[in-house]
């Protein structure tokens, strides 16, 4: 079993940062690819950004590349996404969720991950 603990997210003006960090339990922490979704209101879950076990492959969704960075630590069973450059529509409830599966998926589901964080919530002011 694997508990996700977000933290990180606040209230922040157009333009700002924010780094968003999510806390594992257990240790098999190195063995999951590791997701970023958001769910703003009355939408979707969205992917957001991936990275792979090992830290070797990183994918991200079209609207936040060149903006927001994945990165883990897995002598700290954490990940990170560094968020840069914050627009009005990233606000959002942001979720870490990990994948035992060996591969990264580019167009993951939300709904198909193994374990799920309660999230924390991004707001961007214009």
């Amino acid at each position: 079993q694997v508990q996700l603990v977000e933290s990180g997210g606040g209230l922040v003006q157009a333009g700002g940062s924010l780094r968003l960090s999510c806390a594992a339990s257990g240790r098999t922490f190195s063995t999951y690819a590791m997701y970023w979704f958001r769910q703003a209101p009355g939408k979707e879950h969205e992917f957001v950004a991936v990275i792979g076990a090992s830290g070797g492959s990183k994918y991200y969704a079209d609207s936040v590349k060149g903006r927001f960075t994945i990165s883990r630590d897995n002598a700290k069973n954490s990940v990170y996404l560094q968020m840069n450059s914050l627009k009005p529509e990233d606000t959002a409830v942001y979720y870490c969720a990990a994948d035992v599966a060996l591969v990264v998926f580019r167009t993951p589901n939300y709904y198909d991950m193994d374990y799920w964080g309660k999230g924390t919530l991004v707001t961007v002011s214009s």
